[in-house]
């Protein structure tokens, strides 16, 4: 068993790099802010995310069978709502409903 001192010295190094680790992105913070290249990705990166989810979700549908409906149904259905409302959350939840739906009661194997 380790003696005490030792056991101390471990948990203060420990909770000195816990401490350390969450305190970085803070102090890295205020000049990114400033930046410009951080202020035009902060624009384009929520819909570049969004498309490389869609391409990655959509990458190995096969379009010609009938399985592909769900979740391209889906999909239209998730545009369609976020240009009506232009609510994520809506969109989100809608397309989620529609495809399980589809995919658990029409298009079940």
């Amino acid at each position: 068993m380790p003696d005490t001192l030792y056991a101390v010295a471990a948990v203060l190094v420990t909770a000195a790099v816990t401490w350390a680790l969450r305190a970085l992105p803070f102090t890295a913070l205020a000049p990114l802010r400033a930046s410009a290249t951080v202020q035009f990705l902060s624009t384009r990166m929520p819909a570049g995310v969004m498309v490389i989810l869609v391409v990655y979700c959509l990458r190995d549908l096969p379009v010609t069978q009938s399985c592909a409906l769900a979740p391209v149904s889906a999909l239209t259905v998730t545009i369609g709502l976020h240009l009506w409302r232009r609510n994520a959350l809506l969109s989100i939840l809608g397309g989620t409903a529609v495809h399980v739906t589809l995919a658990s009661a029409v298009f079940a194997h």
